[in-house]
Order: structure tokens, then C-alpha cells, then sequence
């Protein structure tokens, strides 16, 4: 009988582009333009330009470029270079099961692989749609299991890596099966230090750079354990999963780059968007004057890790992962949006006075099932005159369950890319490229315009 990383393996060496629904291909792009808006947003922050600095100090050269920034590196360091900037924006997309941001991993590796391969567009994609297939299964069967037990999501995205780097250097099956098992025992990361601290981008770069070189070791004839993920003391069992006979079941039957994925359009840690949305539409709705709130109950079903964070945030870690200044803030502006993250916002006076009054639900709702980030949330709105307004939102925009619009896509790019230094005509002809990588030859293209003005060599 196959092994859990010989099934998944077999089934990502034998799927081609062909045997991919275009919407697929479709998401796969979308997951690209929004993971290469994030890092235009994320390179100059310190935890990505430390990264970098590092890891050029170590290479003066490479296959594979430097988003956003003259140079190149090593394959895997490349990679981990440019998810690490992704990611340290917080403005990456989510796999809504779990808040893994796997479509950083796909992207980052995809583009910096096929840069050194000489990969066309369209099989760049089609890699990064397995990639994110297989991490995702990996995921869910985590899900919860790896949180309760203190682990970050990176120990799952490491699988979108690995496939996707596998996919594009040709692995066979075996070949496949291995690089599964070669990453199941290399990643790590505490979800503890990724929601107070830059580890949340730094576990991505490391997801980033070992996928790759699990592909690489698979390549070179490395063998680990291949039933490593099943076994007793094995991969699942020490990171809590359950539902494991799930993860390979129904292959190719859906995908989950379609169903699952969302892409932030907003900032933020993922969970908090659809909470957001629905004070927001409150605020727009009923015409909420902010000074006249008597207090704003937010409910949801995971609200036991939030109920410390009422606090105003002064630093892009606290704004991302402060739910009450997401509401403060929507309330106020009767909206969420990319400045929400700059300093000077975060010290609003009419924000800063209404976050006292924001509370949670002391008897929220039970989770519906086991993934408890994909089922929005309801903030309550009571007011002096002794009004209350209840306003939910199920799903965030940009999300698989409301679907996701190119016109969104293209907005967020077009307003975080110029942070990363391109000029104008750059942004536009870039992304114009990534809409038609389906038909590229190559990357070559889109990785010259994601060099800073004067430096399109």
C-alpha cells in the first residue's frame, strides 16, 4: 500500500497544466500579482531588509532575482528573500481553513525556480495550483491540531514549496513522494512568536527556502522516511492532525487554490476582514456617528485568543493582529483600507477614543465545524439613544465562498506595487505580464520589470 507522501507525490508528478480547470490557472495568477503587492509593500520593512542584507552578504550571486530590489541569489535564497518580504506586509493571501499563507510559499518558489529553469508561465502555474493543493490537504488534516499544540503555519506551507520547486524540476513519482517526506521533517515555527513578533514572516521565508531544497535533495537522490507522515511519532501525530484518511481522498475532484483561497484586500491577519466588513457596512448603513457608540460587541467563534488585544496598536504588529482597532477603525472611517497600517492612522484620536468601547461576546457561537477561520463574524452596535445594530459578515471579499475579482486584484496591485520602487509604466506592463503568464514562455519578462526604476537589465 502507498504511503500518504507516495499518494500525494504520484498525484502531483502525473497531473499536468492540461488536466487543471482554468479557473485554477486563473487563481494561481491572481495568488502572484497579490503575493508580489505584498512584498512591494513588505521590503523596506526591517525584518525583510535584515533577511536580505544577510543572505546577500552570504551570495554575491545567483539564478533567481531579488523582487523589488537589485541582485540576485541562490535559488532557496531567493526564495526565502522574497517570501519573507511578502509575508512581512501582512498583506498576503490566506488559505481561509487555517489563516496558512500558502500562496506566499507557491509564489516565492515558483517564480524563483522557473527564473533558473527557464520555466513557461503556464507550467509556473500549473506548479504553484499543486503546490497549494497538497499543502493545503496537509493543512486542513492540522487543522486545528497544530494551533491547540503552539505551531505556526509554515509547518504546512513547507509541502506548497517543496511540490511546487518538485513540479518544475520534472520529478518523477518517487522522486515527488521523497521531497514530501524530506520536508515533513524540516519545518518549525511557534505560533506564539508569530503573532507578537516578525517570526510570522521569518517562518515563511524558511518554509520558502526549505521546500526548495527539499525538491533539490529529492533530486539529487536523497531518501527519507516516505511513511513519515502517518507513522507512529510521525509527522501528523506530532503536530496533532486528525481526519488523515481525508488527505488524500477525492484527488483532482476540486482545488483548493479555488475553494479555499482568499486574498487579502485589506491588511491584517485574515480572521479579522470579514468583522471589519460588517461594522463597516453598519457604520455606512445606518449612519453611525462614532461618538454616539455606546459600546461594540464583536462574536465570533474564535474570539479566545483575541480577548487580549483591545489595545491601540502602534506598530504594524499590532494593527495586524488587533481586531478591536479593525472594528474602531470601521466604525470611524466606514472603511479598512492599506493606510490603516501607517503610524500616523494607528494615532487617529477618534479611533483611539472609541477602542474601550469595543468588547467581546462572552458566550460566542461554537465553531461549526473544526476550521474556524472561514466563518466571518457579527459585531453589535449599541448606541445612546438605546438603539442596536447588528450587523455579520460571512466571508470577506476576495475570498473563495464569495469569489474573487480580477478588478480587486489589479487595485491592490496597482496601489501597493509603487512602494517597491517601480515606476508607473513598470507596474502597468508587470502586471499586464502576470495576467498573460498562462501564455509566456518564460518568466524572464515579468522578473526584469520587478527590478527598481533604472535598473531594468
Amino acid at each position: 500500500m502507498s504511503t500518504i507522501a507516495q499518494t500525494l507525490g504520484a498525484f502531483a508528478a502525473r497531473t499536468s497544466a492540461a488536466d487543471l480547470p482554468p479557473i485554477a490557472l486563473e487563481r494561481a495568477k491572481m495568488s502572484l500579482a497579490s503575493t508580489l503587492a505584498s512584498a512591494a509593500k513588505g521590503v523596506g520593512i526591517d525584518s525583510a531588509r535584515i533577511v536580505r542584507e544577510l543572505e546577500q552578504s552570504l551570495a554575491s550571486d545567483g539564478t533567481s532575482s531579488v523582487w523589488f530590489h537589485r541582485g540576485r541569489l541562490p535559488v532557496d535564497r531567493a526564495a526565502r528573500v522574497n517570501a519573507l518580504a511578502s509575508d512581512a506586509a501582512a498583506s498576503d493571501d490566506s488559505d481561509m481553513r487555517s489563516i496558512a499563507h500558502i500562496g506566499t510559499i507557491v509564489s516565492a518558489t515558483g517564480l524563483a525556480m522557473a527564473e533558473r529553469l527557464g520555466s513557461a508561465g503556464k507550467d509556473v502555474l500549473a506548479a504553484m495550483v499543486l503546490g497549494y493543493e497538497v499543502a493545503g490537504r496537509v493543512d486542513e488534516a492540522l487543522t486545528p491540531g497544530r494551533m491547540q499544540r503552539g505551531f505556526h503555519g509554515s509547518v504546512s506551507t513547507i509541502f506548497g514549496g517543496a511540490v511546487t520547486s518538485a513540479k518544475l524540476l520534472g520529478l518523477g513519482p518517487e522522486q515527488m513522494g521523497q521531497a514530501l517526506a524530506i520536508a515533513a521533517t524540516s519545518a518549525g515555527g511557534m505560533a506564539i512568536a508569530a503573532d507578537t513578533s516578525c517570526a510570522r514572516e521569518y517562518h515563511a521565508g524558511l518554509a520558502a527556502l526549505l521546500g526548495v531544497q527539499a525538491a533539490l535533495a529529492a533530486q539529487a537522490g536523497f531518501e527519507s522516511e516516505i511513511a513519515v507522515l502517518e507513522s507512529p511519532r510521525g509527522f501528523f501525530e506530532a503536530f496533532n492532525g486528525q481526519a488523515i484518511d481525508e488527505v488524500t481522498r477525492g484527488l483532482g475532484d476540486s482545488w483548493d487554490i479555488v475553494t479555499d483561497m482568499a486574498v487579502k484586500l485589506i491588511p491584517g491577519a485574515h480572521p479579522f476582514h470579514a468583522i471589519a466588513e460588517a461594522a463597516w457596512t453598519a457604520a455606512i448603513e445606518h449612519n453611525i456617528v462614532p461618538e454616539r457608540v455606546s459600546r461594540a460587541i464583536i462574536s465570533a467563534p474564535q474570539l479566545k485568543v483575541w480577548a487580549s488585544q483591545a489595545v491601540q496598536p502602534h506598530d504594524l504588529i499590532g494593527a495586524a493582529h488587533s481586531v478591536p482597532y479593525f472594528v474602531a477603525a470601521s466604525l470611524v472611517d466606514r472603511r479598512f483600507g492599506w493606510d490603516h497600517f501607517d503610524t500616523l492612522k494607528m494615532q487617529d484620536a477618534r479611533i483611539a477614543a472609541l477602542l474601550p468601547r469595543i468588547s467581546f461576546d462572552p458566550n460566542p457561537p461554537p465553531h461549526p465545524d473544526r476550521f474556524p477561520h472561514r466563518h466571518g463574524g457579527t459585531v453589535t452596535i449599541e448606541l445612546d439613544d438605546g438603539r442596536v445594530i447588528r450587523s455579520t459578515c460571512k466571508a470577506p471579499r476576495g475570498s473563495g465562498a464569495r469569489g474573487i475579482d480580477w478588478a480587486d486584484v489589479d487595485d491592490k496591485f496597482r496601489q501597493l506595487v509603487p512602494a517597491g520602487g517601480l515606476g508607473s509604466l513598470q507596474v502597468e506592463d508587470s502586471l499586464a505580464l502576470i495576467h498573460d503568464l498562462d501564455r509566456a514562455g518564460a518568466v524572464t519578462d515579468l522578473m526584469r520589470q520587478l527590478r527598481p526604476v533604472g535598473d531594468l537589465r
